[in-house]
């Protein structure tokens, strides 16, 4: 009986076990990007850092924008940006390296096979994350992925995204801030005057309930206690002695020094925008 040969169709090895951990801080980063992007943008995309632990879980840390336009049938980055921005991270936190790659909606699109096959080339085996800023079901979905290649002998076909688990828990110092983050009105954050307006104002009701406390013990309203007086005692006397001439002096001070924050940042906002739209616009060129 003659032989014949026969063409095996069949997918790559697959790391499916690869399972992959996301701090808060990549989430928050995702969406504040989302919410500043150009107007005419319909997602972003972005690098993922962080690092692969010895069980062979990557961990998730930082993450970063990255400028592109995208068509049907083609997907610009720019790659000097993205460099840019990883040696500027790299300078900070060196032990972070590229592990993967995100994007804004609802799952992977067709441009996302170009993309992940750029981010190959970075690092091995990359992470495509996906979070769901338009609440398509209800919820801002964050889910991972990785390609799995199909192939017919040596031939390569095509790629195929398959899921992978996600640890989206919160570690207790994690944990903290966003219960803090909650219990703020996330909607309007106070800026920097309004945070100190607020913090003299709990000032005055703390120094107003120390004078009423005071006035109760001379009176004899309330008993005495000792604790609470030397307390008081070595709180007034750690302040440093200023006439009122110089305390004045002092606040001024301070609050010209946040409104000239206030406006350089508001200055350096408006023009990363200007040069984000610029670079757009280039690129559409």
């Amino acid at each position: 009986m003659a032989s014949s040969d026969h063409t095996i169709l069949q997918f790559s090895p697959s790391p499916l076990s690869l399972s992959a951990k996301v701090h808060p801080l990549v989430i928050f980063n995702i969406c504040d990007c989302y919410v500043r992007r150009p107007d005419q943008a319909d997602r972003i995309i972005g690098t993922l850092l962080g690092s692969v632990l010895p069980d062979g879980t990557v961990d998730i840390r930082n993450s970063y924008a990255v400028p592109h336009s995208e068509s049907q049938d083609q997907v610009a980055l720019d790659i000097d940006y993205h460099h840019n921005m990883l040696s500027s991270h790299q300078k900070v936190n060196p032990k972070e390296v590229i592990v993967g790659w995100f994007s804004t909606g609802s799952g992977v699109t067709g441009g996302s096979a170009l993309i992940h096959e750029f981010f190959s080339r970075e690092t091995t085996n990359p992470i495509h994350l996906t979070v769901d800023t338009g609440f398509t079901n209800g919820e801002a979905s964050v889910k991972g992925f990785v390609s799995v290649h199909l192939s017919i002998g040596d031939q390569q076909l095509a790629a195929q995204f398959q899921e992978i688990p996600l640890d989206l828990r919160m570690v207790e110092a994690e944990r903290i801030g966003f219960d803090i983050l909650k219990t703020t009105a996330v909607d309007k954050l106070p800026n920097d005057l309004e945070g100190m307006e607020a913090s003299m104002q709990r000032l005055l009701a703390l120094i107003d309930d120390i004078y009423k406390y005071v006035d109760d013990v001379v009176e004899g309203c309330v008993p005495q206690d000792n604790k609470i007086g030397r307390f008081i005692s070595d709180t007034v006397a750690s302040l440093p002695k200023l006439s009122p001439q110089d305390f004045d002096k002092l606040v001024n001070d301070g609050l010209q020094d946040q409104l000239l924050l206030l406006y350089l940042a508001s200055l350096t906002r408006t023009q990363l925008g200007f040069a984000e739209k610029l670079n757009t616009a280039a690129q559409i060129l």
